[in-house]
């Protein structure tokens, strides 16, 4: 369960970095509800994911996700630019993702 956990908060974590630049600065009050709820909801589905797991994994996975699924989210659906290289290193982050899942031990 602690991994369903981390993929959560860290698919929430796009949800809010794509919130937060639509919520212009916190100056459009429904998108900054969602965002700071967004906010609130991951971290607490990270937290619950660090009952079980390692800090150093945990946070690695978790920000990666979130990083590597704010850029994918960019590049398809906000316009931003795709090149190779980008292309190349998002692949690189998802695979040391799954190369820390791979490794890491959950606690029981």
């Amino acid at each position: 369960m602690a991994w369903m956990y981390l993929v959560i908060g860290g698919l929430m974590e796009v949800l809010w970095a794509i919130g937060l630049k639509y919520s212009d600065g916190f100056s459009h009050p429904l998108i900054s509800v969602l965002t700071i709820i967004g906010i609130v909801t991951s971290f607490y589905f990270f937290s619950r994911a660090l009952k079980y797991l390692p800090v150093g994994t945990a946070y690695a996975i978790f920000t990666g996700l979130g990083a590597a699924g704010t850029a994918i989210i960019g590049m398809v659906y906000l316009g931003e630019s795709i090149s190779y290289i980008k292309l190349f290193f998002i692949l690189l982050l998802i695979s040391s993702i799954v190369g820390l899942k791979l490794n890491a031990k959950v606690e029981a």
